[in-house]
């Protein structure tokens, strides 16, 4: 892992252009390596935190031209800063298992709200709350929008590298945050002793029911009940999330040259998490790719092509019929938004009141 520990940050790698990334074999290779060490992580082979799978991914982005260490060490200053402010300001809650949940409210303090005068390794410090990025929130233009880099960067980010963030800085102080989805969307469930399983949002900064979450009308039963949606995940599932992640970025990289790389991933994502529908969405659309360019030549194909074509066919239809059984429903971007805009703007309706005592 020490060779990936090399040059420049968020900041100035804004300036690399596209031109640098088109040395494809380069790229092959970085993604293979990348591949094979989360491979070894999620079958137990090798530790990996998720920190460290996380920066793996988005170093070999930038064909690991990525200050790593610069970013380690932002990363506990963070962590630092948490301890400090939890130090500093006392949790309203007396239950056995206060100290774990005195971390979590410290972590959404920093994350989502504005630190005046905290002591911090000898200095007073000013800390800003990281906040929303509003302009290419899927990363469909610039996939480094949902990279925790850029959020550690520029102090703006969305609803993959915010809940990412958390995840890690909760690990750095020794205890757990586990990811959950919803559609379009990642956030953070937790258990405690007086609340029982509460939702932790970090784009809107509350603690949302699970009626909100529900409320949109694209999370069908089928899909809670197969675990597609809503379910706390393990580490090995957060984990399956990164390797899709390295797949996604390997398409923009390549221009989804190398369809068989990205299936891989989909795959062995799936060996560990088989109903994470974005693995499966995403196979079923690069083996489309692939059948595409298959059958998209004017002269006619030969009866090896008509069979690799027809067994592509059936995977396409296959991976279609799961996704719709599992209970998946496409939610329009529009719709998206107006879902996350309603929890800033009711607040009051979907809040867990249960929580309240989060506050310090």
């Amino acid at each position: 892992m020490s060779k990936i520990l090399v040059t420049i940050f968020w900041l100035s790698l804004t300036i690399t252009t596209h031109a640098q990334f088109r040395n494809y074999g380069k790229v092959n290779s970085n993604y293979e390596e990348a591949y094979q060490v989360i491979s070894r992580a999620i079958e137990g082979q090798l530790p990996m935190s998720f920190k460290n799978a996380v920066f793996l991914v988005e170093s070999t982005y930038y064909d690991h031209q990525l200050d790593t260490i610069k970013l380690n060490k932002s990363i506990k200053s963070l962590a630092s800063l948490c301890k400090a402010f939890n130090e500093s300001n006392k949790l309203d809650y007396v239950l056995k298992d206060e100290a774990t949940v005195s971390k979590w409210a410290s972590i959404f303090k920093v994350l989502t709200d504005t630190i005046q005068q905290i002591q911090q390794n000898g200095r007073i410090v000013q800390h800003l709350p990281y906040v929303y990025d509003f302009e290419d929130y899927f990363g469909e233009n610039d996939w480094p929008k949902m990279f925790v880099t850029k959020l550690v960067g520029t102090h703006t980010g969305n609803c993959h590298s915010l809940p990412y963030l958390y995840k890690i800085l909760a690990e750095e102080l020794g205890t757990t945050a586990q990811l959950a989805l919803a559609p379009n969307h990642i956030y953070i469930k937790h258990r405690s002793l007086k609340t029982g399983m509460f939702n932790t949002e970090l784009t809107s900064a509350t603690f949302p029911i699970d009626a909100w979450i529900m409320a949109s009308g694209y999370i069908h039963l089928t899909a809670i009940q197969n675990g597609v949606y809503m379910k706390a995940l393990n580490d090995k599932e957060s984990i399956a999330l990164c390797l899709i992640d390295l797949a996604e970025g390997y398409k923009r990289k390549t221009n989804n040259s190398d369809s068989d790389f990205i299936i891989r991933c989909c795959d062995k994502a799936l060996e560990y998490f088989p109903n994470y529908v974005n693995a499966i969405i995403l196979k079923s659309e690069t083996i489309k790719s692939k059948y595409d360019m298959l059958t998209k030549s004017d002269s006619a194909p030969t009866p090896e092509i008509k069979e690799q074509a027809q067994m592509m066919f059936r995977d396409m239809q296959d991976l279609y019929v799961k996704v719709h059984k599992l209970g998946y429903r496409q939610m329009p971007k529009d719709m998206y938004m107006k879902w996350l805009l309603e929890l800033k703007t009711e607040k009051e309706k979907y809040h867990n009141k249960n929580v309240s005592s989060y506050d310090k």
